[in-house]
């Protein structure tokens, strides 16, 4: 039986080798080129026909998405036996639901593109790696087989590690994501903390209004499924220190860090360490010492 073979989107050629690597697998190529009017040329320059493939490729950009979904259908329609779609980074997710009348749904609107790929013949699947809303996975439809690969297990050992033997706790930069913060600090026997925010009816701001744990003199970790801009975490643990915390330390599944936002959080002075998974593109900012790979999660999973 031959070896599964590995596409990569553009965007994620950073994780293609440690990902190929990890499985064993072949390694697929890909023309591309962009014509002067600015459209894309994709082609597929090894053969998926009657081969089990796998697409890799988190969607950090609109271009990522058609990109994903242009290399699916064509992977598909070249007669690939079956197809495992790989996203690290499912972008739009924090865009799960409607508050305002008329506002797009973009993250069903994009699992409806990803579902919009022919399925192949023994299967189409789609992992998912840390959603932002559990509810996401069911966004697809159920000609795609999805899971939702949880990184509890990355952020726990990557936090012992940080950690070593200092007596710390496990907080949350606001009560919306409490419960999951609740679930990791049981985890690692410490105990959770999160803040409280008030928003502003004039303005829409959130400031903070207390903290529900003592933190005097503990160190505190700060977990956040994603770091953008970091104005949020920044806020939280500003909020830990004024409360007497001795040091607060940030860890998140999807370091996103869009433009100068790493060197403002940097400036802020708030945190020891800020570390992360390599999900998304914008990890690559930060020391190699600080990423941690979610590599070994999505391969194994796909192997099961």
């Amino acid at each position: 039986m031959s070896k599964k073979i590995v596409f990569t989107i553009s965007s994620y050629a950073y994780m293609a080798d440690a990902f190929v690597a990890e499985g064993g697998f072949d390694r697929g190529a890909i023309e591309r080129r962009t014509f002067p009017d600015g459209e894309r040329y994709l082609r597929l320059l090894d053969d998926a026909w009657g081969r089990d493939v796998v697409l890799l490729g988190g969607t950090p950009t609109d271009g990522d998405w058609l990109e994903l979904y242009d290399l699916g259908c064509a992977i598909s329609r070249s007669g690939a036996r079956s197809l495992a779609i790989v996203m690290p980074y499912f972008g739009y997710a924090t865009m799960e639901r409607a508050v305002f009348p008329g506002e797009v749904v973009t993250a069903k609107s994009r699992a409806r593109l990803i579902s919009a790929i022919p399925p192949c013949e023994g299967g189409s699947r789609v992992f998912l790696f840390d959603l932002h809303t559990d509810g996401i996975e069911f966004y697809f439809s159920d000609n795609h087989t999805t899971r939702h690969l949880y990184g509890a297990p990355i952020v726990t050992s990557s936090v012992k590690a940080m950690m070593g033997d200092t007596p710390y706790v496990l907080g949350a930069t606001d009560a919306g994501r409490a419960k999951w913060v609740q679930s990791l600090a049981r985890s690692l026997g410490v105990e959770p903390a999160f803040v409280y925010k008030k928003r502003d009816p004039s303005t829409g701001g959130l400031s903070v209004t207390g903290i529900n744990a003592d933190v005097s003199g503990k160190d505190v970790v700060l977990y956040d499924d994603m770091i953008r801009t970091g104005s949020s975490l920044v806020q939280a643990g500003r909020a830990y220190l004024s409360q007497g915390a001795a040091r607060v330390h940030a860890i998140a599944s999807h370091l996103v860090l869009p433009g100068d936002s790493l060197e403002k959080i940097r400036a802020a002075g708030v945190f020891t360490h800020l570390v992360g998974t390599d999900s998304h593109p914008g990890s690559r900012r930060l020391p190699p010492e600080d990423v941690v790979s979610v590599v070994p999660l999505l391969v194994g999973a796909i192997g099961r």
